[in-house]
């Protein structure tokens, strides 16, 4: 029984960094996206291709839904976007995947 309490309590302690950690990322996301994409990406737009913006629906239709091509997309750019691969962290990049699907969801109505 007293091991259980253990387990429950480190599960705990892991869980509390985690949503620290995520809660970072968000952060440390936001204020790269204002200082790097928000020229081109204010409120989930795209001046230079509209139909290529940020919105959770347009993000789904082009496969851009997930951290991972996000991550890709900034890394690499493609048409009209730059690489960000070689002037931001991998971490960073992350960070700015995690602040763009968060306000997809939200419909950027924070970003404005």
């Amino acid at each position: 029984m007293r091991t259980r309490y253990h387990l429950i309590f480190l599960l705990n302690i892991l869980l509390m960094n985690l949503n620290s950690a995520n809660a970072q990322n968000f952060e440390v996301g936001k204020k790269i996206f204002f200082e790097n994409c928000s020229v081109c990406h204010k409120g989930g737009n795209n001046i230079i291709l509209p139909e290529k913006n940020l919105r959770k629906e347009t993000l789904r239709t082009n496969g851009m839904n997930s951290e991972t091509a996000i991550m890709y997309q900034v890394t690499n750019g493609k048409n009209g976007m730059p690489a960000f691969g070689g002037r931001l962290s991998e971490n960073d990049i992350h960070s700015v995947a995690i602040y763009v699907l968060d306000q997809a969801e939200k419909d950027f109505k924070n970003d404005l």
